[in-house]
């Protein structure tokens, strides 16, 4: 059930569901953030390049924020090429003066940040009995994956209030949902997210602030690229995967994820033993 066959069917699921969404969704993406500043980490590749493009096309102001400048200042370009308003914010997310600053930054130049994309992230793979001397390891992914983007939203979320107005779009992970041996790091800083913005959103939803994860399948990006296993895994493209990202700005719903992975959940509260085994089967397999 959790072997690469299982991320093959989750992969298309989810890319099925989106395109059905699109059939029968009222507003476009230009309707929702057409004169609104989005403010995207992670821009510089990837998924990330790959929404900021879509929506700097849209008509949003697009605040493209990643530690490579000149790879943003390529995505500006194409942006600008599509008639978008790009700028550029190189940071590194992990040293939080500086993301205080750029923040800081953002707010003064554009009057406030409509919309959210926590798309930066770090993943590890490493098994347990290989992390007994790393915690650094599991310190340094909760610096990017999960306390940088809560500073972020500490600094914006106050001027979504205000304005009435705000979604704030986190970048998960599909084995958030189907557990992912190997990966515990990564998908522990990726819940704890999760389980922060269900308890934030009942705080904001009277001002019309929402907070969406994105339970995002394999995608071909560098981040997957070293481990050999998802070569020939199939996988969405980083456009494939922005549409994700494109259902979090303008649906707003708490949640991202195709159904067999909130089948998965459900299983997982009725009898998690049983899928336990399944996991620790697969994992013994290397799978």
């Amino acid at each position: 059930m959790f072997g690469i066959g299982w991320f093959h069917k989750i992969t298309r699921c989810l890319d099925t569901e989106l395109s059905l969404t699109r059939l029968f969704r009222k507003q476009t993406l230009q309707d929702v953030i057409a004169g609104r500043t989005v403010l995207i980490t992670g821009a510089s590749s990837g998924i990330g390049r790959a929404a900021a493009t879509r929506i700097g096309a849209a008509g949003a102001t697009v605040a493209l924020v990643a530690r490579r400048e000149p790879e943003l200042r390529e995505v500006a370009k194409e942006i600008e090429t599509l008639g978008g308003k790009p700028y550029v914010y190189p940071c590194d997310l992990t040293d939080f003066d500086a993301l205080d600053a750029m923040v800081a930054q953002v707010l003064a130049d554009h009057g406030g940040v409509d919309v959210l994309i926590n798309n930066a992230g770090r993943s590890i793979r490493r098994r347990l009995d290989e992390s007994y001397e790393r915690f650094h390891d599991y310190d340094r992914t909760m610096q990017l994956n999960y306390l940088a983007p809560v500073r972020l939203m500490l600094a914006v979320v106050p001027g979504m209030r205000e304005r009435q107005f705000g979604a704030i779009v986190n970048v998960l992970s599909i084995a958030n949902m189907a557990g992912a041996p190997g990966y515990a790091a990564y998908t522990a800083s990726k819940a704890a997210l999760d389980a922060l913005c269900a308890n934030l959103q009942v705080e904001t939803r009277s001002d019309n602030v929402r907070f969406s994860s994105v339970f995002m399948p394999m995608v071909r990006t560098a981040m997957i690229a070293p481990n050999e296993l998802y070569k020939n895994a199939r996988a969405l493209t980083p456009e494939q995967a922005a549409e994700a990202i494109v259902a979090g700005i303008i649906d707003r719903p708490r949640r991202v994820a195709p159904i067999l992975g909130r089948f998965t959940v459900l299983l997982d509260q009725i009898m998690p033993e049983k899928l336990d085994d399944i996991r620790a089967k697969f994992f013994r397999k290397g799978l």
